[in-house]
């Protein structure tokens, strides 16, 4: 079974940095095209961003183009999302997901697996 655990959230203040972790268990974790996800409390689930299984290609929503860099740590099973140069409307619980396909897209219901999400608080 598959199951994702992020952790790294926290609060920070606006402009600030966090980093967060996504541990991959029960797969070979170059098999999946992993994703970040997040919610804001009254909106709905928005991408956030990806990287592909096979070619390490990211991709990202314009909202943290520029800001936000997804990467990869083959030996610890890991994917990570760093987030700099933080804003209040960043605020959101961050998932992470998991898909076996190479090309994913940005929809919710392309993933298979899921993390429990991680809370990020920017503060003004």
């Amino acid at each position: 079974q598959v199951q994702l655990v992020e952790s790294g959230g926290g609060l920070v203040q606006a402009g600030g940095s966090l980093r967060l972790s996504c541990a991959v268990s029960g797969r070979t974790f170059t098999t999946l095209t992993m994703a970040w996800f997040r919610q804001a409390p009254g909106k709905e689930q928005e991408f956030v961003g990806f990287i592909r299984r096979r070619s390490e290609s990211t991709y990202y929503a314009d909202s943290v183009k520029g800001r936000f860099t997804i990467s990869r740590n083959v030996a610890y099973n890991t994917v990570y999302l760093a987030m700099n140069s933080l804003r209040p409307e960043d605020t959101a619980v961050y998932r992470c997901a998991g898909a076996a396909a190479d090309y994913t897209g940005i929809l919710p219901s392309s993933y298979t697996h899921w993390g429990q999400g991680t809370q990020v608080t920017v503060s003004s």
